[in-house]
């Protein structure tokens, strides 16, 4: 668990592939959790599950191929639906994961930490 992301962006975790570690970013993390449900009341649940996400990232057989596929020169919209599929991988784990969560929140969260690369790719969203 660190303070913050390195370089200042609203980035509350992240898996390093290289090292096999997984980052979690506190101050980012709470600034999520109150820009999207007003207040810090679930926090714990938001960690928890943007940890499972995280955790999901570091179990996901297809990561590394999926990776090396965004080292290529590829138009915009295919590398965007690459990393949209390293995303919605994560996030299957997240909730397979944490079953019990309330729906409701988990989708909340999972919608928003998609929407950009939905948006830019005119993509309905993935059930798990």
């Amino acid at each position: 668990m660190e303070p913050r992301f390195p370089d200042g962006r609203l980035v509350g975790g992240k898996y390093h592939m290289a090292t096999h570690t997984v980052y979690l970013y506190k101050e980012p993390l709470q600034q999520q959790c109150f820009q999207l449900f007003g207040s810090t009341d679930r926090l714990a649940d938001y960690i928890e599950l943007v940890l499972a996400h995280e955790l999901g990232h570091a179990q996901d057989t297809e990561l590394s191929r999926l990776s090396d596929l965004l080292d290529e020169e590829l138009p915009e919209r295919e590398r965007r639906m690459i990393q949209l599929e390293i995303e919605e991988n994560a996030w299957r784990y997240a909730e397979a994961l944490l079953p019990e969560m309330d729906p409701w929140f988990k989708s909340a969260i999972i919608d928003e930490s998609l929407a950009a690369y939905r948006r830019e790719q005119d993509v309905e969203p993935v059930s798990a």
